[in-house]
């Protein structure tokens, strides 16, 4: 018996060790393999040839289901089917405005770490307003005109088309359009190796700077020269019947304005016979043909770019700006507006199967966003019993002067009171003794007695507190400690600074943070999320797709649910 144990031992032991060294040995073979493996067989997809990032000026979210039952099959019903759709995809900080919208989608990083605070800012340095992508240092390319003085200089971090440029060693290109240059500009990153924009007026042409290059493409010039836009010189009707258009409200009402020589806002809007008196084609950026002239000269730059033909990822960034100035102009709830989305779903449609065929099914990722919502003019909303008023800044700026007067002895205590800061003057605090704190505390206490004022934050509070929700943590996330005001302070929901028709946006309120967000395309799962997702979130989920470094100020969290 006791030789029968002791064999079984000898077994056992035998087994036991030879099993011990067939798993070190399938270990070691794993180890020599993820050592051996490719980029794929590690789990990094196939990068896609082509990204491009679509920016809809001015779009609230519910313009996707409003006006769901207009669209056809492949615009935007192509995007959400087969795409994927963050319905509850937010902006986490204000102001919502269109320069620090776009370089936030790029940069994966909110204005208090960009240092895009608006569309045109007071500096504190140099004692004036400054313009977001304004520069002085570089002329126009393409016109004589001062309106290619621009580049991206004030954002300061990268954009994740700089970060693709990086990633391929300057071999994937980046192109930028937009009506807008700052549409174009801020997208484009530093390191765009074009962008353009339109200068409007007496030629309607495409222009650039000399950031970028010395003289346009000999495409570019041949696109001027062909006179392509003359095709849009033309009156603009309805897509569909005016009558069909019960999405929206009535086609003549006092919300909305109109062009200059029109006696309303009814359809149609006669172009042709107006031209002259409402900047010639400057007057298309508020009409659908904003649009389309856009994309006519996008697919011209995908074609003669060859954009998405080679080994190395190459982006495109598109910006539809001719949807923010109908929005401005006519406001969220006109036919104009309506008849904008159903024209831009043709366009992307248009776009879509371009793409298939120049580029390849499968072979490109895709995303659309917006740079901020709008809100509804707040006379229709007090007319359906809403909240909704108008900012009075003459009757605020008199009735600040003489508090300043009464409590400091002079009004020069400020600097500047900008869309929603109050800049204080340091040297003259100084020179009365004043501590900065102390004024901040006491002007946000005076601006709290505005009727139409919600909240306040001194810059004191937002230098020394760490917000994690709510609206401090959105006005937080759009104050630059260099850059912005002393006192920041908010508006009543509904309450907006701006004419009395028309639609406007730059609030922390739901209606200008909510946008679209769609993905589509290579790498990108069919499927939608009602999690909450933010704008910052955008660059670092494109990055991962790609496989490269996040942008340099990245605050955002890439969208797992988004990858496939």
């Amino acid at each position: 018996m006791k030789k029968y144990a002791l064999l079984a031992l000898v077994v056992l032991f035998a087994t036991t060790k030879g099993a011990a060294q067939r798993k070190r040995k399938r270990q070691k073979e794993q180890i020599q393999k993820e050592v051996m493996s490719t980029p794929a067989e590690m789990g990094f997809e196939k990068h896609p040839k082509l990204i491009v990032g679509l920016i809809v000026d001015q779009m609230r979210y519910d313009y996707l289901t409003r006006f769901w039952n207009r669209y056809g099959e492949g615009g935007f019903k192509r995007l959400v089917r087969q795409g994927f759709n963050a319905k509850n995809h937010h902006f986490n900080y204000a102001p919502t405005s269109t320069g620090p919208g776009h370089a936030s989608v790029y940069t994966g990083a909110s204005p208090s770490s960009h240092g895009v605070i608006g569309n045109n800012w007071y500096s504190k340095v140099l004692g004036r307003w400054v313009y977001c992508a304004g520069d002085s240092n570089y002329q126009t390319v393409g016109s004589t005109s001062n309106a290619g003085k621009m580049s991206p200089h004030r954002m300061q971090t990268t954009t994740m088309t700089d970060q693709l440029r990086l990633h391929t060693q300057q071999r994937g290109k980046v192109i930028a359009v937009a009506i807008k240059d700052r549409g174009a500009v801020l997208p484009g990153g530093h390191s765009a190796n074009a962008a353009y924009w339109f200068e409007g007026g007496a030629s309607g042409n495409w222009i650039s700077s000399s950031y970028y290059m010395e003289e346009l493409p000999t495409w570019v010039k041949a696109w001027n020269d062909s006179d392509a836009v003359e095709q849009y010189k033309k009156d603009w009707t309805t897509l569909e019947p005016v009558e069909t258009y019960t999405e929206s409200g009535t086609d003549v009402n006092a919300y909305e304005g109109f062009f200059k020589g029109e006696k309303d806002s009814g359809f149609p809007h006669k172009l042709s016979k107006y031209w002259e008196f409402n900047g010639q084609f400057s007057m298309l950026r508020a009409t659908p043909y904003g649009n389309s002239l856009t994309m006519d000269f996008a697919l011209e730059a995908l074609k003669q770019e060859e954009l998405g033909q080679d080994k190395d990822t190459d982006f495109l960034a598109v910006s539809f700006s001719s949807t923010d100035y109908a929005g401005h102009f006519f406001g969220v709830n006109s036919k104009e507006v309506q008849d904008v989305y159903m024209r831009l779903d043709k366009e992307i449609e248009r776009l879509l199967n371009t793409l298939d065929a120049q580029v390849g099914e499968g072979e490109y990722t895709l995303f659309l966003t917006a740079d901020h919502g709008a809100i509804h003019v707040p006379t229709y909303l007090k007319d359906q019993k809403l909240p909704g008023d108008y900012w009075d800044k003459s009757a605020m700026r008199e009735k600040l002067t003489s508090f300043l007067e009464e409590q400091y002895g002079t009004d020069k205590v400020v600097s500047e009171v900008g869309y929603s800061d109050v800049f204080l003057n340091r040297p003259v605090l100084d020179s009365l003794d004043l501590e900065l704190d102390d004024v901040q505390e006491e002007i946000a206490e005076h601006f709290l007695s505005y009727e139409q004022v919600y909240k306040v934050y001194t810059g004191t509070q937002l230098w020394e507190q760490d917000y994690s929700r709510g609206l401090a943590r959105t006005v937080q996330n759009g104050w630059h400690q260099k850059r912005s005001g002393d006192v920041i302070f908010l508006f009543n929901p509904g309450v907006i600074d701006y004419p009395r028709t028309g639609s406007t946006h730059g609030s922390a309120m739901i209606y200008d943070t909510h946008v679209p967000l769609l993905f589509y395309g290579a790498g990108i799962r069919s499927g939608s999320t009602a999690e909450r997702t933010e704008i910052p979130d955008i660059a670092p989920t494109i990055s991962v797709l790609i496989g490269m470094a996040f942008p340099s100020g990245t605050t955002g969290q890439p969208i797992s649910a988004v990858l496939k």
